[in-house]
């Protein structure tokens, strides 16, 4: 392609997640000609994303990269590489960060964003209307268990969960008992490809590139700041006006910090400094409540419990089938007996939000590094096993006897912050409009962003935070194209 050539997209999407599949909704949407890349495959539709023994022991659909952690020992994270990325098995609990949840706080360690609560909002209802977010009555079992918690630990409140699940799920027994961490075969859950990607299949203007890795960025040809494009595998080039970066916090950092070094640009931007840093993941436990009825209950996470005690904090059922259940039974108990434990038992989710440290971070390499220390986040830590043990005790005087499992490093479903957003280019990455500092063609719209976690779910956040980023850029892009239509015509 020469120089004075139109570049083949309008925008280059690097992911298919939540954040990279509102953008491509909205750009294409405005008539733009988007490309969407996709490191992993399209799930298969013959409902062995339901199944027990491929999803959960075989690990069929999970990636298979190996990373190593601050001390350098090798292990491999929960991540998932297929068309719709992690929203597919994740991200139907829907929330809004609170509006205090915009502002710093300090003795958290938490940053501010660079724009306020009501700049988001209409993102948050369009993407809610998208989304068809609902919430379900809450089911007899749990109805149960959050009245007695209630009578006797008056402190804890609860509200109902939004979920992106169709009104029909309950219709649908093993969809609404397998709906957190599986993969819908039927399209019952809203995640990113079923909401978003569906409605751009026919579409001419948007190309859907799967089974291909982004490589690098590309940069203009005396002008490393103006990013042109991206490489694939294999050394296919994709040129555009715009990149956006949506492969998730673990991995957008590390394509930029590649460029970055690669460019020389590491050494001029400011904001060099920051890529991969502050990387938050929540600090999550399951608790299991034992008792001796059987549960029946279906989709189960149906409510979140909050306690203003614990202002950081909060509390959701695991959206688990007694099956699933059992696989948290500690392993000292035989197979048969932790199935039959499981049936009788009902999983809570805790999660409290971790602040940002500079030194939890993810960082390049042949093999890529996690380094994350909840030690790091004192106030943080001390209020999740407050948080833990305030629940567990409460479970106890209802008569339901627990055990708990801290998710562990592994766990990064919710990761976050790695390109924290901001106005100040020497302590964040992204600006309030979502362009890299210093690269004003290249943009961010996965979780990498966000400059707190919440104690909430970050999915919904993520698809607003996209929405409104391409917005912005549609009309930018729309009106550089016209611009270039005219002076070609005058010529």
């Amino acid at each position: 392609m020469s120089a004075n050539r139109a570049p083949l997209f309008d925008a280059v999407i690097v992911g298919s997640g939540a954040g990279g599949c509102a953008a491509a909704y909205r750009l294409a949407s405005a008539g733009l000609r988007v490309a969407v890349v996709e490191k992993g495959k399209e799930l298969p539709r013959d409902a062995s994303t339901l199944d027990f023994d491929k999803v959960v022991h075989q690990g069929l659909f999970k990636s298979k990269e190996l990373w190593r952690d601050g001390r350098g020992r090798k292990f491999t994270p929960e991540e998932y590489f297929n068309v719709g990325g992690k929203t597919k098995w994740y991200g139907a609990a829907l929330l809004r960060y609170g509006r205090h949840e915009f502002d710093a706080d300090p003795t958290h360690q938490c940053l501010a964003w660079p724009i306020a609560y009501q700049e988001l909002q209409p993102y948050y209802e369009e993407a809610e209307a998208l989304l068809g977010v609902r919430t379900f009555a809450t089911e007899p079992d749990l109805l149960r268990i959050v009245a007695r918690l209630q009578s006797n630990s008056p402190t804890w409140k609860s509200e109902p969960l939004p979920l992106g699940l169709a009104s029909s799920i309950l219709d649908h027994p093993l969809e609404a008992a397998r709906f957190d961490g599986f993969a819908s075969a039927a399209g019952l859950k809203s995640d990113g490809e079923t909401v978003f990607l569906s409605r751009l299949r026919s579409m001419p203007n948007v190309s859907l590139l799967t089974g291909v890795a982004v490589v690098d960025l590309i940069g203009k040809p005396g002008s490393p700041h103006r990013i042109s494009g991206v490489r694939l595998e294999g050394g296919r080039v994709l040129q555009a006006d715009a990149v956006l970066l949506a492969a998730g916090a673990l991995h957008s950092p590390r394509i930029l910090a590649q460029y970055l070094e690669r460019s020389g640009l590491a050494g001029v931007l400011p904001s060099a400094q920051i890529v991969g840093r502050n990387l938050k993941l929540h600090l999550l436990t399951a608790v299991i409540a034992l008792s001796v009825s059987r549960k029946t209950d279906l989709i189960r996470k149906t409510t979140l419990l909050l306690n203003d005690t614990l202002p950081h904090s909060s509390v959701q059922p695991l959206g688990f089938d007694g099956e699933l259940i059992g696989t948290l039974v500690p392993r000292l108990a035989p197979r048969f007996v932790a199935r039959q434990i499981g049936h009788r038992a009902y999983g809570f989710f805790l999660q409290t939000e971790d602040g940002s440290h500079p030194d939890n971070r993810v960082l390049a390499g042949d093999l890529p590094t996690l380094d994350y220390d909840a030690a790091r986040l004192g106030n943080a830590a001390r209020e999740h096993s407050r948080l833990v043990t305030t629940f567990k005790l409460a479970l106890g005087r209802i008569g339901m006897p627990t055990f708990s499992q801290r998710i562990g490093l592994a766990g990064t479903a919710h990761a976050c912050g790695t390109l924290l957003a901001g106005t100040d280019p020497r302590r964040s990455v992204v600006d309030p409009r979502g362009r890299v500092h210093g690269l004003p063609s290249l943009y961010v719209v996965d979780g990498s962003v966000l400059p707190r976690s919440s104690r909430v779910n970050p999915s919904l956040t993520i698809y607003s935070w996209s929405l409104r980023v391409a917005q912005a850029l549609a009309l930018e892009l729309r009106e550089r194209r016209s611009t270039t239509e005219r002076e070609a015509i005058a010529s």
